[in-house]
Formats: C-alpha cells, structure tokens, sequence
C-alpha cells in the first residue's frame, strides 16, 4: 500500500506535539462540523463523525472544542461546503485534494497557485479519480494489540482487505462499504484507532528517482499546509528512506 497517504497520517498523529497544533485542531473541527451538518449530532448514528471525533481525540484536541464544533449552528454549517481538485505535481505524479472551504474562488486561487509554483498543473475534476479507489484506512497503534495474530483474524471477519504492521503502527484497510463494521469491531475489541476515515488509495504507485520524489513531497507539504486542505492524496511510492531523508532537509 505504499504510495497513499500513511505517510500524511503519521505526520498528522505526531504533528499534533509541535505548533501546527492549532492548524490541525481547525482542520478536524472543519470535519466535525461538516459531518453534524451530512448526518446528525449523534456518533451512534453516525460513522463519519464517530471517526472525526476519534481522530480529534488522538491528537489530544480539548473536548470543549471538539464539543463547540457539533453544536455549531446549521448556519455556521452551511457557510463550509466540500471541494475536490486533482492535478499533477513534477514528475506525472497525481495529486487529489479534498477541500473545506467557505470561499471556493479564494481555494481554488490557492490551489491553482501552490500548483504553478512546482511545475504541476490543475486538471479539470474528475480526469485523474480513477487513479484512486476509496476506501476505509484505520491507522492503530500496536502498543494496544495483545496478541497480533489473533487481531488480524477478527478484522479480517469483519471485512479487512488488507493488514500491514510498520513500526509502531497497524494499518488496515476495508472496503468502502464495510468501513462502518470495521468501526464497530473497533469498539467491541475496545481499540481506539490513531486516525480512521475514508481515504482515496492509488490503484497503482509511482516510484521516482530520490532527488525527484523529495521535490514531490514538498509540494504535498505545502497543499497540506493550506487551511482549505483537508486531505492530500497521491500515487508517488515513499519508504522509509525517503521520509529519513525528507525530514533531515526539513529541520
């Protein structure tokens, strides 16, 4: 599964100990909010904003805020509407973009713009999502697993595609359609995902030279640092390696 946006995620989990702390508790209120306003102020009944809650949690957001985010009017709801823009970086790798935004000329203009910089290009919507399947991803930290074995059976029972142990991180991926019994099965084994939700995976990764895929992953860091930009997905292959070598460039 390399090539999706675990890399993104991880970042996302640690990120919340420095100061893009503020940047990022926006960014989850944005989907909790967003949620309420799809289907309802209750979790129970309601998968995304189950997971958007989740996933503030694990980044220590203060339960006031995560609270003043679902009681926020359906006014304020409806000022925030959700975008999508796909283009490529350098390089013929495809960038999908999901967006939050309650101004779509001021996004755009700022997609268009981080996009002009690097050499890539704003496509028209819809040319490059076939690239990309969506599907349910559950990021979990291992420290809360027993016995591994015995997890990976019970989530394949509950409609795992895919299993994969990387470090100090579990990641299982679902079908779209059985992201809501993986979240259930979650909660009867009593496991609190790192960041759940559904996110666009790369039918096929694109492995670039080093010096090349580092100018990739600074254009997937500057759309991730735009406060429109929820999600950032693309189909360049990272390891390890890359992300050893993209951190000590950026410190």
């Amino acid at each position: 599964m390399a090539g999706h946006n675990k890399w993104s995620k991880v970042k996302h989990i640690k990120g919340a100990e420095d100061a893009k702390r503020s940047k990022i508790f926006s960014k989850l209120s944005k989907e909790i909010s967003v949620a309420v306003k799809e289907s309802g102020a209750d979790p129970e009944g309601n998968p995304r904003l189950r997971s958007a809650i989740q996933n503030a949690k694990a980044v220590s957001m203060p339960k006031d805020n995560i609270e003043r985010a679902i009681s926020k009017s359906d006014k304020d709801n409806d000022d925030i509407i959700e975008v999508t823009y796909e283009g490529y970086a350098p390089h013929g790798i495809a960038i999908y973009l999901e967006c939050m935004t309650d101004n779509q000329q001021r996004t755009v203009a700022s997609i268009r713009a981080i996009f002009n910089k690097f050499n890539g290009s704003l496509s028209k919507n819809g040319s490059l999502s076939f690239l990309f399947d969506r599907k349910g991803v559950f990021t979990i930290k291992n420290d809360q697993i027993e016995d591994i074995d015995s997890f990976e059976l019970e989530v394949i029972d509950a409609g795992a595609e895919d299993f994969e142990t990387e470090g100090e991180f579990i990641t299982i991926t679902t079908a779209k359609e059985d992201f809501g019994s993986m979240q259930k099965k979650m909660e009867e084994l009593k496991i609190e995902p790192e960041n759940s939700g559904l996110e666009r995976i790369p039918n096929n990764a694109e492995r670039l030279d080093k010096g090349k895929a580092l100018k990739v992953m600074k254009v997937i860091e500057r759309f991730e640092e735009d406060d429109d930009v929820q999600n950032v997905y693309h189909n360049l292959e990272i390891d390890d390696d890359l992300v050893e070598e993209y951190e000590k460039l950026s410190n």
